[in-house]
């Protein structure tokens, strides 16, 4: 005789048994169950089909059921699944690092694995305050952070990202950051002169570089960064630059510190490391950090890790995806993107019913005026994610923001779709 579960449908089987991140479960909208992804196609239970424009949380930059990195973890699989990271290594880890420390910008020279996003994040801030620590100078314990910044939600993370909606429970027990603004013309000259300020008590800088996602998409522009990098070097400030969404090619170059001249001293990476695939992060350091853990003394050592560190797999995933990224149709594809964002926002950025259009690469934001403030919370969230459902596109608003960040592989005729749907809703909302 059939179990409860195997006679209700998946909708019905996860209302039963699931709680949804970012989710008010008691007024939640249908989740809606996914059976096969194919290229930048979802299909539901039911066979529906919808254009996964926003790269299922910005992850998945080659497309659903990638057979490369499909057979790269396979064959991994049954190789080696995993193995302790402490006192043990395997050449998939090994690899990796190698091919990434090639690849990032500036100097960087170790490579630190952990799990994800925000784990990538905590450990940049640990190696960051116990550098100054180890070095005897435990004073230095100010973070400095971009206003409206969101970098995870562990508790480190969540303390140098904004005060929002996201961290309002926990307000008491996050600690001191200095937040500064997004940096422009009008304002650099302030923000320099405030770090300058403090700068003998500041132990790091973190920034998502370019763009700030969560934030609603915010972007600024890398000459002012750059000028924060610069003078922070000047200040012996450590910097973090938390390209967890803007790497992989998401800004039009490999990654967005890649447009910068003054060149971070750590790197925080995830999402689209595994081409989508599965958990993984990285968090990589310049020799100067490394070597202030570098020591007889135990106590200098840096006591982190997790279960599944620099797990094979996520590695063979990893591996598999760069050299999909390396590829010139890859490339192109990248390109094209861009250029057909830049051409549908030059087409849309006089409408009235938008407040702002913003473009880096291949990320393209749109920002709804209304009547309320711009919020995670604005009612029209609801209403845009509904309809373009409707119209068999993901499309995940950040409140009255909608983004399109597509997978590489997207054809101009799905994205022309996705324009023209928009187009179409702007007459109705």
């Amino acid at each position: 005789m059939a179990d409860s579960y195997s006679m209700r449908n998946l909708e019905e089987r996860d209302r039963a048994v699931i709680w949804h991140p970012y989710t008010q479960m008691k007024n939640a909208l249908t989740h809606i169950p996914i059976v096969k992804g194919k290229g930048v196609y979802l299909l539901t239970e039911d066979g529906t089909q919808y254009i996964d424009a926003v790269s299922s949380w910005w992850v998945n930059i080659h497309g659903h059921g990638n057979a490369a990195i499909a057979d790269a973890v396979a064959k991994q699989a049954k190789e080696l699944e995993h193995v302790i990271f402490a006192g043990f290594t395997h050449e998939p880890a090994i690899q990796l690092a190698e091919r990434l420390l090639n690849l990032l910008p500036g100097n960087q020279k170790k490579v630190f694995y952990s799990d994800n996003g925000s784990t990538a994040v905590e450990v940049a801030l640990k190696m960051c305050l116990q550098y100054w620590h180890n070095k005897g100078m435990s004073k230095r314990k100010k973070i400095l952070a971009f206003n409206n910044s969101y970098h995870g939600d562990t508790f480190g993370a969540m303390a140098v990202s904004a005060r929002s909606i996201f961290t309002h429970p926990f307000s008491d027990l996050l600690f001191e950051v200095d937040f500064i603004d997004l940096p422009n013309a009008a304002n650099i000259e302030i923000i320099k002169e405030k770090i300058a300020a403090i700068g003998d008590e500041v132990a790091c800088f973190i920034f998502e570089p370019l763009i700030l996602g969560s934030g609603g998409m915010l972007m600024y522009e890398a000459t002012y960064l750059d000028e924060l990098v610069a003078l922070c070097k000047t200040q012996s400030i450590l910097t973090i630059a938390d390209e967890v969404m803007t790497g992989f090619g998401r800004t039009g170059t490999f990654f967005a510190c890649e447009q910068l001249v003054s060149k971070p001293d750590i790197f925080c990476l995830s999402k689209g490391l595994t081409g989508g695939t599965m958990a993984m992060g990285i968090t990589t350091c310049n020799q100067q950090v490394f070597d202030a853990f570098y020591s007889d003394d135990k106590l200098k050592t840096l006591y982190h890790g997790h279960s599944f560190t620099a797990n094979p797999i996520a590695c063979a995933a990893s591996l598999a995806s760069l050299d999909l990224l390396l590829q010139p149709q890859t490339l192109a594809n990248i390109n094209r993107i861009k250029q057909q964002h830049a051409q549908f926002a030059e087409r849309i950025k006089h409408h009235p019913k938008l407040k702002e259009v913003r473009q880096t690469g291949t990320i393209l934001a749109l920002e709804w005026a209304t009547s309320n403030e711009t919020s995670y919370l604005n009612s029209l969230r609801d209403r845009l994610y509904t309809y373009f459902l409707e119209h068999y596109i993901i499309l995940r608003p950040l409140g009255n923001i909608i983004y399109i960040l597509p997978p590489y592989v997207i054809s101009e005729r799905d994205l022309d779709y996705i324009y023209q749907t928009i187009t179409a809703a702007l007459e109705i909302f």
